[in-house]
């Protein structure tokens, strides 16, 4: 690879995949203060950074480029940086190098997915993302994570398969590498779509994330929550702006979730699919297409990254103290976890949108973008699943974890770092919130917006208002629905089912096959060649000196089996008469003249 432009900074997503590589080298505080710094360099460097067209690279006459520096790629690298040194404190004091350096991987494919310029840049940090995403839920070392680590990259490799044979045929077809717009015009579009759309867990091609997120690391699935989705997200931003078709799958996207998150036990599980319904909200302003849609849209996964990533802090805190994450096991920890308690509850008050956090300065814009284009019946399905969402999934995980009767837990706050972790994400909820112009001036269009509007804050007051009283009231009549230790099925279970008898189908067919060639070829074929060698000589030898040995006389018919035993072990030990050699001899060679 010949270098052809440079910056004089390095990538960010280079600096954190090559910055990876020496975390195993160092000792204790020094490999902490090496992880941190890692993020802040690379948010000093997109500060610093020209904007255009950075890292330049010629590969076999196609140019990769590390690095299109444009409003949108910032505002995503941005929070990609910020969540980065965030989920890296709150693992601090893990002591599995594997982790640190799979972390760093998986964020620095994201940063290359963010700011890549051409497909072939896109398609490989797009892969070592999958990869090194794996490696975090492998990281926990269970049966379960296994299984589930399997799953999530079967499901990835297909998806990648997607998007590189969509890749290659679009620049078949067009003659360019470029990533840019590209709609859905044909087969190579649909496939990268298709592609894009197994990260962004569009439905039915969703379970993975469920499947997987919760049997991650207590650490791993911070750094989870914040990547894969949210750079679907962004590349579907970049290349399917408008299409009409993700209106209606982020429709659904942010309803079906409400109903497996009110079933689920695992409370990581329901931040699972409540982070489903989030990047719903996210997929219908891509689908808009608008610039008020597609600022709302990088809005709220700015947001929708820090309170998710501090909702799966507090839940993995209580997971690491008390060994135990479902709601039937917890109850009860407020006292004994008071800052978690409160961290945790600035997460949801931000994922419900409520006036003074982050939420509500972005998902409003997404609404307020669907009533300017008139579609009334995609903003009462969006307002709907966001007050069921808030009744089925955000406030059952401070109430089941915090609050719920008495579980008999006896535990403490998590370390420091964890804290601090939490706290810095809590800040930044209530920062965005309080000054959401800070966050508006750098989305990729001016923005014309007033979220604090006195119809805004009414409205949302109403849904929140409406949906907490629900939640209490499901609650005391005894009508909420009751938390069960239970496995639910979910669109996976036809897949699943349709692999096994796939897997059965092809075993029984292909290992069927292959046992009844191994039997002919194998086993029969050669045993009756090598019976057929062995015998040949004498077969030969019978049927030439038959006729001579009987018209001669020396030999009847009476005595003819006697002479084939003798002629049989004369040939095989090598004590053939003389005479009978020479004639032997002498009919090949009429044999051989006759065939000449």
């Amino acid at each position: 690879m010949d270098q052809v432009m440079t910056s004089s900074f390095i990538s960010p997503a280079l600096l954190f995949i090559l910055g990876a590589f020496v975390i195993p080298l160092l000792p204790g505080r020094l490999k902490s203060l090496y992880m941190l710094s890692l993020p802040a360099m690379a948010f000093w460097i997109l500060v610093k950074v020209p904007r255009g067209t950075q890292w330049l690279y010629s590969l076999q006459g196609h140019d990769l480029v590390l690095g299109r520096i444009d409003r949108l790629s910032l505002v995503f690298g941005y929070i990609f940086v910020l969540v980065t040194f965030i989920a890296l404190l709150f693992a601090l004091k893990v002591r599995d190098d594997v982790q640190h350096m799979s972390a760093l991987f998986y964020a620095g494919g994201a940063l290359g997915v963010t700011f890549a310029g051409d497909l072939i840049s896109l398609y490989i940090f797009w892969e070592i993302m999958a990869l090194a995403s794996t490696f975090l839920i492998l990281a926990r070392r269970t049966a379960q994570a296994r299984a589930a680590a399997f799953r999530y990259i079967m499901v990835h490799v297909i998806g990648g398969l997607c998007l590189l044979a969509g890749i290659l045929l679009h620049v078949h077809q067009t003659g360019t590498t470029q990533f840019s717009y590209i709609g859905l015009t044909g087969l190579s579009s649909w496939l990268i779509f298709l592609g894009v759309a197994v990260n962004a867990a569009i439905p039915p091609l969703h379970p993975w994330l469920p499947d997987a997120y919760p049997e991650a690391t207590v650490t791993g699935t911070v750094f989870l929550s914040a990547f894969t989705t949210k750079s679907a997200v962004y590349v579907m931003a970049r290349m399917f702006a408008g299409t009409e078709l993700l209106i209606v799958l982020g429709s659904i996207m942010v309803v079906f979730p409400v109903i497996y998150a009110a079933l689920e036990n695992d409370l990581r599980r329901v931040l699972s699919y409540s982070l489903l319904n989030q990047v719903g909200f996210m997929l219908c302003g891509v689908g808009i297409g608008t610039e008020l849609a597609l600022n709302g849209t990088a809005a709220h996964a700015f947001c929708h990254i820090l309170y998710k990533a501090l909702l799966f802090m507090a839940a993995g805190s209580v997971l690491h103290m008390t060994g135990k994450i479902k709601c039937t096991d917890l109850g009860g920890l407020f006292k004994s976890m008071p800052l978690t308690c409160l961290f945790c509850i600035v997460g949801v008050a931000s994922i419900s949108g409520l006036p003074l956090f982050s939420g509500f300065i972005s998902k409003s814009i997404i609404v307020s973008a669907l009533a300017h284009e008139h579609m009334t019946l995609v903003w009462l399905v969006l307002q709907f699943a966001a007050a069921g969402a808030m009744v089925f999934a955000d406030l059952k995980v401070p109430y089941f974890a915090f609050f719920h009767k008495g579980s008999g837990l006896e535990t403490k706050e998590p370390p420091l770092n964890m804290l601090v972790a939490m706290g810095l994400a809590a800040a930044a909820c209530l920062y965005l919130g309080l000054q959401p112009f800070q966050l508006y001036s750098i989305l990729p269009y001016p923005v014309d917006y007033l979220p604090y509007s006195t119809e805004h804050i009414i409205s949302h007051l109403e849904l929140i208002v409406s949906a907490g009283l629900a939640f209490m009231l499901l609650l005391l009549s005894g009508q909420y629905l009751p938390e069960l230790r239970a496995t639910n099925l979910d669109a996976d279970w036809f897949y699943r089912r349709a692999a096994a008898r796939f897997y059965l189908l092809t075993d029984r067919t292909l290992n069927g096959l292959n046992a009844r060639s191994d039997q002919l070829l194998a086993r029969a074929v050669p045993t009756m060649l090598a019976t057929f060698a062995r015998s040949a000589p004498t077969r030969l030898a019978l049927f030439f000196l038959s006729p001579v040995r009987l018209m001669s006389g020396s030999t009847t018919a009476k005595n003819w089996p006697e002479f084939r035993v003798k002629l049989a072990r004369a040939l095989e030990t090598g004590t053939v008469p003389i005479g009978l050699t020479a004639m032997i001899s002498l009919i090949v060679f009429i044999m051989l003249y006759l065939l000449n």
